[in-house]
């Protein structure tokens, strides 16, 4: 059984390498981290743990369906930390018989055999902004375990010391595709031109990379999702 927060779209994906993909999303609860940042907080600090159901596999492809009728081919499986849970394959299996491709992103911090499966899969290391200390020694091992392939990796970046961050783990990983994406600091609804503020952040990230001859073999991306509905959920 799978722990569900909420099963929405079709919509577009907005980070990382399938960026501006139509999609369906799974969002699963539950995640060992707790980044300051984050902007999905609700699915592990229990303020809607009321709204979480435990799932078959089959029941969730039914919702996916009765939502999105014949109008997707693509789910991305979104947390939390949806590598914490065991059951997950059994989805990824049944998603795919149904011609179904998938998208995940993890942290990097828990490896499951059947993350091998997943057709598009986005490690994304929390830099010094999050608060969180990432231990690169189980990323190694984590991504040891993947067929790089189908990897890519994304930093987000909030500061300078992110940026070091997100400089350091695309050097560590050089074969790897890299993306670094432009923080939103901008939780709160009540702020003002949010759209605005985020481009005017992404031109400045743009501007730092392309300075920098260390970071010649990298995307730079906004989370997308954000410019067009801000903090909207359910999109």
């Amino acid at each position: 059984m799978i722990p569900v927060m909420e099963i929405f779209g079709p919509t577009i994906q907005g980070e990382g390498i399938v960026i501006g993909r139509k999609t369906m999303f799974v969002r699963t609860a539950g995640c060992d981290f707790r980044c300051s940042w984050c902007d999905s907080r609700f699915t592990w600090d229990g303020t809607m743990k009321d709204d979480i159901r435990m799932m078959s596999a089959a029941e969730i492809y039914h919702e996916l369906r009765e939502i999105g009728g014949q109008s997707f081919n693509h789910v991305t499986i979104s947390g939390g930390n949806p590598a914490l849970i065991k059951d997950m394959g059994v989805l990824v299996d049944l998603l795919h018989k149904e011609n179904c491709q998938v998208a995940m992103e993890t942290q990097g911090s828990k490896f499951q055999n059947w993350m091998r499966d997943i057709d598009q899969l986005t490690i994304s290391p929390k830099p010094p902004s999050s608060h969180m200390n990432q231990n690169l020694d189980i990323l190694d091992t984590v991504i040891a375990e993947l067929m790089p392939q189908k990897i890519n990796l994304k930093v987000v970046v909030f500061d300078e010391a992110d940026y070091q961050f997100a400089r350091q783990i695309h050097h560590r990983y050089p074969a790897i595709a890299f993306y670094v994406q432009v923080g939103n600091p901008y939780l709160d609804d009540t702020v003002d031109k949010h759209t605005e503020k985020l481009l005017s952040r992404y031109e400045q990230l743009i501007d730092r990379v392309m300075t920098d001859d260390t970071m010649n073999n990298v995307y730079v991306t906004p989370q997308l999702h954000t410019l067009i509905w801000s903090n909207k959920k359910g999109v």
